[in-house]
Formats: C-alpha cells, structure tokens, sequence
C-alpha cells in the first residue's frame, strides 16, 4: 500500500465486517487519501474480535422477527466494540476519526436466481455504532446496487482494482471466506470481472462443528480433512450443485452452501465416515473453484498470479490442494501485495465508506450486473 501523504481529502476511516463463516469482527483503521483511481490507503491497525461460539449459533439460527430484531442491536454493540478498540491500537481516538464503515453480518442473500424479489439484508444497527463511538457510520452498501438491477455482491472488486491492480497485468485476487469469490483486476475498472466462485468455508465450517460436537468452529489446521479420503462419487454429486453452473454475474450465501447443504451431507455419515465427509468437502472448494477460472477466467485472460486471502488460507490441506489443481498458474498470499490477508475484507468497507463521502460510485457493474455505478451506503450521522 502507498503511504503517500500529498493526496487531497485525506480522512481517517474504520472499516467493519462480519463475513459469512460469522467467527468474528474484523475491524481496521485506515488513512485513506483521494478517491476513485487515485485512491491511496495506509493501513493503521487490525483488530479480530472472535464470536463466542454461541452467539455464532445464534446468529445461524435467527429465524423470525423478534430474534433478527434484537440480533440487529447486539451485532451493533460488538461492532462498535471492535471499532473502538481498532481506533485505540492505531495510536486514535475517536473524535479524530472521520467515518466508520459497516457492512454488518449477512443474514439472508437473494439475488435474482433464487428469488422473484432481489434483495439482501445485512444486520448490525449503525445507529447503536454511531452512539457507542460518536462517530458517523456509513452502512447497508449491497441495496443500492441491487436497487440497481445488480446482484449487491460481490462489493470488494473495488478495492481489489483500486489497491492491486498493475499497467499490462491482469491478476486474480481469490478470497475463500464462507463463501469462494473472485476477482480479475486490470487497467480499466470497467475490465474487472468478478463472482462467486461457490464454496470457500462453510461447508467445512459446518461439517468440524458437527464432528467435534462445537469444540471445533472450522477444519483447524486442516486436521480433519487430512485424516479422510475423497468420495468420488459424492464429490461430483457436489459438483452438480445448479449454482456452478451459472455464468457470472452470480454471488451466494448460507442459502446455497449452509446448514441445509451440510445436514444432507452429513446424513451421509452412516455410510462415509466423518474424516471422508471432510476430505470431500474441501475437494469440492477446490474443484468448483478450479472449475471456474478454468470456465469463465483462463479463456478470457493471462493471469499473472492467483493472491489468496480469506480463512481458506489458514488451512493447509485447501491450500495444498488448490495450488496443485491450478498449476502452473502460481497461487500466492494477497499478502504479497503489501495487504494483511485477514484485514483485507473491512479495509474495503473502509474504503467504501470514504468514497460514500465523496460521492464517488464505487460499485462495479461488470462484476454486480447493475445497470449504472451508483453511491453505495446509507449514512448515519
């Protein structure tokens, strides 16, 4: 990242998000100087505040009104808790800060293929940020872009143009959250192409909760994924999954790759064991991933390199297993760019939140579908 103070429109900005594995808070602060192409950031500080497994539960489980309500006030209360302590370990306090930028926690994502009503709905009430911090919150950033005829997701391509993208170059930035997505960076914004590539953690996430009985929240170290054997015959039936098969733009959520996914394959527990359940589900992160650049990237472009981020990266065995499947195409830490790979997601809530402030569009239709660029975020004062 370019540390460069002589840009205009300097501000200091919080970056917030909840990511589909729902684990933990990420929260950052930046100083970001300029906007649009001449954005520059300089990230100051990182903070990850991890969900006690049973709040993680009880944000899977919210399933009316009453619970999504007060869900809404309490995701509120742990992001302002994470903002400040960012603020506070990059040397800050609050009143010297410009904006925080909020994502929330998705609870429910409906684009168009699986609903007749498009829409998406992200909790973690900004009013209970901006009253614990005394700072204005810029929040709900996906709407405006499904207002927009677009899927609201994915919103990180932005980031990923603005920070990485190099003149002749053409490079992959894979992040493998809950969910897998992509981008293709180049020269121009408009050449970006972005979507969900399938699966990244959840369904590993699921799967270790259920086999460890809650000790475990994801397949820690790989440890047991590398204990089990492949089911061919399961994992193509994974691999049958219809969202696979949908060209881009498309983006996914727990509707797809969640609970009900998990449940049926872990029914077939009696006739696989649990450690080749396991091996099959990261297989299958691997191979629809591989199958999308293979699909809808390498025809199109040159790639320089793949840069990994996202949790995915913390597991050894997906790791292995996606560098091999991609060969020879190398397959990096995003870190290698000059990016933390766990602060990357909120460094572009962040983002986002400053040029909401400029009023600068910052979604990317070639990646969303949207019909126009519009001013992502609702503000909060």
């Amino acid at each position: 990242m370019d540390s460069r103070s002589a840009l205009p429109s300097s501000r200091l900005c919080v970056g917030l998000l909840s990511g589909t594995s729902v684990d933990a808070v990420e929260a950052v602060l930046c100083r970001i100087q300029g906007t649009g192409p001449e954005v520059r950031i300089t990230l100051l500080s990182h903070v990850s505040r991890p969900f006690p497994p049973e709040f993680t539960q009880r944000v899977l489980s919210a399933d009316d009104a009453r619970s999504l309500c007060e869900l809404n006030f309490a995701l509120g209360e742990r992001f302002a808790e994470a903002a400040l302590e960012a603020i506070a370990r990059g040397g800050h306090r609050p009143e010297d800060v410009d904006v925080i930028g909020s994502h929330g926690q998705t609870m429910a994502h409906l684009p168009s293929h699986l609903s007749a009503t498009p829409s998406t709905l992200q909790l973690g009430e900004a009013s209970v940020i901006a009253e614990r911090t005394g700072i204005r919150v810029v929040s709900d950033f996906r709407t405006r872009d499904v207002a927009a005829g677009g899927q609201g997701a994915p919103l990180v391509p932005y980031l990923d143009w603005a920070l990485f993208r190099k003149p002749g170059v053409a490079r992959a930035l894979q992040n493998l959250g809950g969910i897998g997505n992509v981008s293709v960076v180049s020269d121009r914004l408009e050449d970006t192409l972005a979507f969900d590539t399938g699966p990244g953690n959840m369904v590993l996430d699921g799967l270790a909760r259920r086999l460890t009985q809650g000790r475990l929240q994801c397949d820690l170290d790989g440890s047991l994924s590398r204990e089990g054997r492949v089911v061919p015959g399961l994992l193509e039936e994974l691999l049958s999954h219809p969202f696979l098969a949908l060209p881009p733009p498309r983006s996914a959520g727990r509707e797809g790759f969640g609970d009900s996914l998990v449940t049926r394959l872990w029914e077939r527990a009696r006739d696989v064991s649990p450690q080749d359940l396991m091996a099959t589900a990261v297989a299958f992160t691997v191979e629809a991933t591989a199958r999308a650049y293979e699909t809808w990237l390498l025809p199109r472009f040159t790639l320089e390199a793949v840069y990994v981020s996202g949790g995915g990266i913390r597991n050894p065995v997906l790791m292995e297993r996606l560098t091999a499947r991609l060969a020879p195409l190398p397959v990096r830490p995003v870190d290698a760019l000059g990016l933390p790979e766990g602060a990357k997601e909120a460094v572009c809530f962040a983002l986002l939140a400053s040029e909401h402030l400029s009023g600068t569009p910052a979604n990317v239709p070639s990646a969303t579908g949207a019909r126009r660029r519009v001013v992502l975020g609702k503000l909060t004062p």
